[in-house]
């Protein structure tokens, strides 16, 4: 479909009246972004432009200077709690329930298991995991469910209501799905599993920072997730642990470390937990990485998860609504090179559009070498994740227009 035709013209005028009227778009000039389009917010969030000069000062001041001092003079102790505090508005959570340390699947770990200590009834047999979980959720469970002799139970997250039951100790759901992007009913999903008498834990990763999450409004018990996707935290920056206030005296961590101990300068050979979310800290924080976060979280200042929502199910609608007009035989068509595999409700749907295309790999190749860039999960799904916080309506148009003409020279499989 030619970028002239009136509807053609017509959507390039939208896109710059809608970015004219958005109110998250001065945010953009927080970021380091070039000529292109970048789409792969979901697998890594764009560099805040700050904080180089902030971690400049970490390294140079804070260790080179200051030394062992910066543990406790530059706030290096409480940080993991510090900046666990900072991300809880943006997940629906109070004060003092999440820590930000290790990786999500260390997290995942923790939580699970932690949740088999909270139904120690032997009766409750089984780890009920979502079947299209993220796949290192699903080795992490099966650990788990060794180290706990349980049974790992998979299910759709459509048929999770009516698959649990007395037997089931924990609940094990990502809120969107990777792959697809669809987003899964975390209050009906939660409320499930307490009427089965389970505990629900929630792998927030493509969620954190692209939607309003709730966590304490909805019940959540034990949530995980990482910050370097939306919450731009930058490349293996730590993940995050939600440990639910009415649980945190139970919470009984697999990996007891000496920084979740309760004093944990005294060397004791005894181990006695900390108080509060505190108890999933494990070792010595990674200081650089985690400063990295703090200072990157500062683009979030004032910032409404509502309007995240907002502008997310605008420009994904958007997106949809471009591929429509310029690829050759639209999408879900039965002569479309491309379909979607994101619901199209929007109770259903992340922050990301995934299509399927047989030629994936060649076609993100491609659209790379223009400068838009998502990402392949193979063997032939196309993935564009939109983060609202940079990605304008003009960036959203651009990119179906490239995947046309892409579409148009790459050959069919």
């Amino acid at each position: 479909m030619s970028d002239d035709t009136m509807t053609a013209r017509d959507l390039r005028h939208r896109a710059a009246a809608l970015d004219a009227a958005d109110p998250l778009a001065p945010l953009r000039e927080l970021f380091v972004l070039d000529e292109g389009v970048y789409l792969d917010g979901n697998s890594l969030g764009a560099l805040p432009a700050h904080v180089p000069a902030r971690v400049a000062d970490v390294v140079a001041r804070q260790w080179g200077e200051l030394r062992i001092r910066s543990w406790e003079e530059s706030g290096w102790w409480t940080a993991p709690e510090r900046i666990g505090d900072r991300i809880a508005p943006l997940l629906g959570a109070a004060p003092g329930q999440v820590v930000v340390a290790d990786s999500t699947s260390v997290n995942v770990f923790k939580a699970l298991v932690a949740a088999v200590r909270l139904r120690p009834d032997e009766d409750r047999t089984d780890i009920v995991v979502d079947a299209t979980t993220f796949p290192a959720d699903g080795y992490v469970a099966q650990s788990a469910a060794r180290l706990t002799g349980r049974r790992i139970v998979r299910v759709e997250p459509a048929r999770l209501p009516s698959a649990l039951g007395p037997a089931t100790a924990a609940v094990l759901v990502n809120h969107v799905d990777f792959r697809s992007g669809r987003l899964h009913d975390l209050p009906g999903l939660t409320a499930a599993a307490h009427a089965a008498g389970a505990v629900a834990v929630w792998d927030l990763c493509h969620s954190a920072g692209a939607l309003p999450v709730g966590l304490d409004a909805h019940g959540v018990d034990l949530a995980v997730g990482c910050t370097y996707k939306y919450l731009n935290g930058g490349p293996g920056s730590p993940a995050f642990l939600y440990v639910a206030e009415r649980h945190q005296g139970a919470f009984d961590s697999p990996l007891p470390g000496w920084n979740s101990h309760a004093d944990p300068f005294a060397m004791d050979p005894g181990y006695a937990p900390a108080e509060g979310a505190l108890r999933g800290r494990v070792g010595t924080p990674d200081i650089l990485s985690l400063l990295a976060l703090e200072a990157s979280l500062d683009v979030w200042n004032g910032v409404c998860m509502d309007s995240v929502r907002a502008k997310s199910l605008a420009l994904t609608d958007f997106f949809l609504e471009c591929l429509e007009e310029y690829v050759d035989g639209g999408v879900n068509h039965p002569d479309s090179r491309v379909s979607s595999l994101t619901p199209g409700p929007h109770a259903a749907r992340g922050s990301q559009i995934a299509l399927r295309c047989a030629e994936a790999p060649a076609v993100m190749e491609r659209l790379i070498e223009r400068g838009v860039v998502g990402d392949v999960r193979r063997p032939d799904v196309l993935r564009f994740g939109f983060a609202p916080l940079y990605t304008g309506f003009a960036d959203t148009r651009a990119a179906a227009v490239a995947i046309a003409e892409v579409l148009a020279e790459v050959p069919r499989a």
